[in-house]
This record gives C-alpha cells, structure tokens and sequence, in this order.
C-alpha cells in the first residue's frame, strides 16, 4: 500500500545530517526522493550518512556540481520534480547554478526547499556553525543541565532535527498544499535557529507570567523539581520520574512506600531539596529493573532510563515495531502511524551513485551527452 506522499517526487542535494534526515523521512512517507550524491568519495560526513540506513529509500546518482553540465543535471531533474531540499551556505547553491531562481524558472510550481542554521539572511548567516552554537544563541541551551556546571549540549536533537528537519518538513508540506491549489511554487527558509527558538514557546509563555527563573534547575521541567528529574538506581542504573500530578505523586508515594504525612512535599519549591533527598534514598534501594517492575502496570510516570541497546528489546518498543531492520542494522521505522496509507521504511540502500546511469536515460541524456559529462568529470 502506497504512503501518504506517493506521487511526490522530490530532489535532494548533498547535505550532512538534517537535510539527509529529511531526505529519509519523506521517503518513507512514500515520497520518490533522488538524492544527488558526491562523486568525491571523500568518507566525509555526507558520504558515511548517504551509505547508511539514514541513505535509505531513495535513488542515487552522483555528480560533481562544481564541475561543466552537472547543473544542468539537476535542472531537468528539478523539472519534473515538486520539491527539492538543500542545506548549503547562503549563496552556494546560486554559485553551482541550482539555486532557487534558475530552478523555479525551470518549474514554477515547485517547492524549494532550504536548510541552515542560521537562515538565509542576518549578520551571521555565512558564518560556520553546528547544533550548539545555534542553540545558544535561541536561550535554550541556557537551560539544559546541572546548575552548577555548564550547560550540557543535548547531542544534536534540538536545532539540527527538532529545529530544522522537522520545520522545513512541516513548511515543505504546507508549500506543496500551496502550490498545487495555486499552480505556484515558493521557497521555504529553515533556519535551525528559528525552529528551536519556536519549540520553548511554552518556556516563554510561563517566563512572561513569572513562572519560569531563567537559570538551570530552578523550574517545573529542568530537573529543578524533585518530582521531574532522574534518581540513581541500587545498581547505578537510573530511573526517570516525573509525577508532576498530584494523584501521580500520590501513586509514587504508595509505590515507595513512604508516609505521605511525613514525605516533603514536590509542590513547595521550598522543600524541593529535602523531597528530592526522601526520593533519592528510597530509588538507591533496588536496581533500575527492580523499579521498573514495581512501577510498570501503575500510574506513576516513572520508567526506566534505557541505553540505546537496551531501547530495542523493551516489550513497549517491540509491541509496536518501533525499530526496523535497513541493512542489518536497527533503525527506528517510520512515524506517525497512517491507517489508510501506512509508511514503510525501506530494507536496503541504494549504493552511492547507483542509478546515476538509469535516471539521466529517463532525463533524454543522450550517448553524446553522457559522454561529454564524464569528460568534464560531472559524472562518473
């Protein structure tokens, strides 16, 4: 059965971490997606990411686009395709000729769609930067890890996927809706720093009323509070609890068997430190699992803090086949779910630059053509 986005066709370019995410998830939402690889064959980032299970679900063919022709390639792709994603410099993709003007002359209904961290404009936007740098500068780092250390970079899942990948997918739809009700394509600028900056909306919400201290460990949600926060196990091993309601607190006391008369209370920020001291003890008396068990069939918010490894084999997971096999390699499958067009991850990836050859005989590139573009080490 074919996904929600069969008939999409999209383009992707070359790119490192969240365009090749995005890349894979519109592929597995059904979407045809011909991914334009390097010819390099450096190993860089991109290669490893393009050859891995995240490669999965496309076609691939490889060009060298600084070189004579390749543009030209991804233009007669461009033209019959709906939307194309890119995650280059400001201003690369005009240099190479396949940025957003010499395409949409091509194909004014497409979507053009592209991905930065810090956008397309502003004082920073030619300067290098990472995930880090551009959470730092949304006030959203500020706020991740210990008060009394620095603040702890949470791996990349903020700006380079929640921040970018995920808003330029959801805008990359909205523009696709657009055009085909209007015939017009547009061009969608996903800065990372955008994207992350409208996730803490709700962490503005509460600092604009005064229910949120701008420093670390201080609040309802940033480990501040005893009843939302990680305790270690009897084995080392942690558990996550988050009772935030009270007849959740109430469940947790029970489970742990304390007094409520007697046990701190999580809803005076005054007794935070003695509740969190009552809990710490009582989790140091068994082993994450041992916890995991008592607490698994109650309503208590509290689960078990799992390695990826783990993750696999958690009876939840498995129920519901959260992860996939691509390549012999255990990948999380596609989500959300669809009842009447349900996605599917594909099992294998295309080798790099495998349908190079079969995809511009589908373009008309003729055998003098073809020629022309490997003497100019545009293709392979």
């Amino acid at each position: 059965m074919a996904g929600p986005l069969d008939g999409v066709r999209v383009l992707e370019l070359p790119a490192i971490g969240p365009v090749p995410f995005l890349g894979m998830l519109l592929a597995d939402l059904g979407a045809e997606v011909v991914r334009v690889d390097k010819l390099s064959g450096s190993a860089g980032l991109a290669d490893v990411l393009a050859a891995s299970p995240m490669g999965r679900g496309r076609r691939s063919i490889g060009l060298d686009l600084r070189k004579s022709g390749a543009a030209e390639i991804v233009l007669r792709l461009a033209e019959r395709c709906d939307a194309l994603i890119e995650g280059f410099r400001p201003g690369v993709a005009e240099r190479l000729g396949v940025g957003p003007d010499a395409v949409l002359a091509r194909n004014p209904r497409l979507v053009y769609g592209r991905m930065t961290g810090w956008g397309q404009d502003g004082p920073l936007a030619s300067t290098a930067g990472h995930d880090l740098t551009y959470l730092a500068i949304t006030g959203l780092l500020h706020g991740i890890g210990p008060a009394a250390g620095p603040p702890t970079p949470p791996i990349n899942y903020v700006a380079d996927f929640g921040g970018g990948a995920m808003f330029l997918a959801t805008g990359l739809l909205a523009a696709l809706l657009s055009a085909r009700a209007t015939g017009v394509g547009q061009v969608v600028d996903a800065a990372m720093t955008d994207g992350a900056s409208y996730l803490a909306s709700m962490t503005r919400v509460f600092a604009a009323s005064g229910g949120w201290q701008d420093r670390r460990e201080s609040n309802l949600l940033d480990g501040g509070a005893p009843n939302y926060r990680c305790y270690e196990c009897a084995d080392g091993k942690w558990v996550a609890v988050g009772p935030l309601e009270p007849q959740f607190w109430a469940e947790l006391v029970r489970a742990l068997e304390l007094d409520p008369a007697t046990t701190p209370s999580p809803y005076s920020p005054a007794d935070w430190d003695a509740c969190a001291a009552v809990l710490s003890e009582a989790f140091r008396g068994r082993t994450r699992d041992e916890w995991a068990a008592v607490f698994e069939p109650l309503d208590a918010c509290v689960a078990p803090v799992l390695t990826l490894a783990e993750s696999l084999r958690h009876p939840h997971n498995v129920a519901r086949g959260t992860f996939v096999e691509v390549d012999g390699a255990a990948m999380p499958g596609p989500a959300p779910r669809f009842s009447a067009t349900p996605a599917a991850a594909a099992a294998h990836v295309e080798p790099l630059g495998g349908a190079t050859g079969a995809v511009l005989g589908e373009l008309g590139f003729g055998e003098d053509e073809l020629a022309e573009l490997r003497a100019a080490g545009a293709i392979a």
